[in-house]
């Protein structure tokens, strides 16, 4: 075969020798490139990827250090700080190696996850565990500052303008798939786990939100990649999302405050409505309160708005446990955020980047001491059978469920399809009020209701090990399959666009 030069001329001597000169002088080049990023990795004082290292962990040190020098053994192995900053770095850690796995074509997995893993590692490894030690105290107390971060987040999402233009289809999917699989777990709690029906619905309103931690992002990537905008996929599932999720917390902290009422079932039914109004008329008497003070001509505006709405976001949960009402405290968080955000208007952008920061600190925290609840040694296999068997077909029925409130809806049946496996994802809200109930339980400190609240705490763990990376995955690999995808393409020369709809 003879060999030819791109212009149709056999390669001449001079050809070659140049060839091969270009490819010395690549080689060269590569090997000085090498050579100087070995030198800048290892120059003195270090840079790049070794000074990240050493400064990040000096950090580290330091940050136990200043600790231990104020609060003395509370920072050694065994006391609470120690358990609280080591069970921080490994659930943050957790998260960050979570990040890496990266399948191709797949939206990575949830970093959650991770600080779920790492919590319950932390739990189970004997060595680890007797010096990795929390407080109950300690533990109830940082979640619930987590769930309080959480609602403030829920209600500052909230879009008055989307809920008066709210489309029938958007209210069913919110309502529909959260308000069944809550009644059906909790009648399968109740038969399967001999749960009182007031725990079993506990567990069914735990159960019944979907994540957002882990739907939105794997939307974002979709819509970046324009499958399913034409019909607004990706949109309806992130705006039913956060509706889906306030009514579950809503639902849950009703049934929170009957299940622990003293008297009748009229008189537990009225303490719910009561816990209600009273969450609802205090939210909005502290919400009014915060769109007007401080005023908008004040310095540090948007820091003193974030901190007014946490600091009441708290104490509305903490205080409503200590005097009572516990089902009020996170019904009264999400109007008082709802109310401020309505006020803010423009500047409502600024403080949830703020409230965002403060997420970022509490989540590994949230979902490292949920992992570390759940010990090995104290689970009975058919306890864990229990659990995952109710799961298990409260899931089937939510997937059911959600594709019968998309029909009728414009959509094809690919469509529904992935509207029905993209709700299955649970974590965040499962996370936050999973523990709610035994902390709760503990403070009463009567046994039966403490392995009511455990067998909760349970399935929310599992719910959270099961569906969060099993949704994730579904929803990277039928999105591509099941959602029309939209490209714009250029027509000739005149500069025209069409839009073409490839499945």
């Amino acid at each position: 075969m003879n060999l030819r030069s791109t212009d149709g001329n056999e390669p001449t001597e001079g050809s070659n020798l140049l060839n091969s000169h270009e490819k010395k002088l690549q080689e060269t080049q590569t090997e000085s490139n090498n050579v100087q990023k070995l030198r800048q990795a290892f120059a003195c004082p270090p840079h790049g990827l070794l000074d990240r290292l050493i400064t990040n962990v000096t950090m580290v040190v330091l940050l136990w250090a200043v600790v231990w020098s104020v609060t003395g053994s509370e920072c050694l192995p065994g006391g609470n700080l120690f358990g609280v900053l080591i069970l921080f770095y490994c659930a943050v850690a957790g998260g960050k190696l979570m990040g890496l796995i990266k399948l191709p074509s797949l939206p990575p997995l949830p970093p959650l996850l991770g600080m779920l893993l790492a919590g319950f590692l932390i739990r189970n490894i004997p060595v680890v565990s007797d010096n990795v030690q929390i407080k109950h105290k300690w533990s109830s107390s940082l979640r619930s500052i987590a769930l309080s971060i959480i609602l403030v987040r829920a209600g500052l999402g909230l879009d008055s303008k989307a809920l008066k233009k709210l489309k029938g289809v958007c209210m069913r999917l919110s309502m529909g798939p959260c308000l069944v699989e809550a009644c059906t777990s909790a009648l399968i709690a109740h038969f399967l786990m001999d749960l009182p029906w007031q725990w079993g619905f506990i567990l069914g309103f735990v159960l019944g939100a979907v994540s957002p931690a882990v739907v939105v992002p794997s939307m974002l990537l979709l819509q970046g990649g324009g499958y399913g905008v034409e019909k607004g996929v990706p949109t309806l599932l992130m705006a039913a999302g956060s509706f889906d999720d306030i009514l579950a917390i809503t639902g849950f902290n009703t049934c929170l405050g009957m299940a622990f009422a003293t008297g009748s079932t009229i008189f537990n039914v009225l303490r719910g409505v009561l816990e209600v109004v009273i969450g609802v008329a205090t939210g909005s008497l502290l919400g009014f309160f915060i769109q007007y003070f401080p005023s908008s001509d004040q310095g540090n505006l948007v820091l003193k708005r974030a901190s007014l709405v946490l600091g009441f976001s708290v104490l509305a949960v903490f205080s409503s446990v200590y005097f009572g009402f516990p089902g009020s405290g996170g019904l009264c968080t999400l109007v008082i955020a709802f109310l401020a955000g309505i006020g803010w208007t423009n500047k409502k952008a600024d403080v949830e980047k703020i409230i965002a920061v403060a997420w970022d600190i509490f989540q590994p925290l949230l979902f490292g001491l949920i992992g570390a609840e759940v010990s090995i040694a104290s689970l009975r296999p058919e306890t864990v059978g229990l659990c995952v068997a109710t799961l298990g077909i409260a899931v089937l029925i939510r997937i059911l469920t959600t594709f019968l409130m998309v029909c009728f809806a414009g959509f094809n049946i690919k469509e529904k399809l992935f509207i029905a496996f993209a709700w299955l994802p649970k974590a965040t809200v499962q996370a936050a009020i999973g523990s709610v109930a035994l902390d709760t339980a503990r403070s009463h400190g009567e046994k039966q209701l403490e392995e009511y609240g455990m067998d909760v705490l349970t399935v929310a763990f599992l719910a959270i090990l099961i569906t969060a990376p099993i949704g994730s995955l579904l929803i990277g690999l039928l999105g591509p399959r099941l959602l029309q995808k939209a490209e714009r393409q250029n027509k000739d020369k005149g500069g025209q666009e069409e839009i073409s709809v490839h499945v």
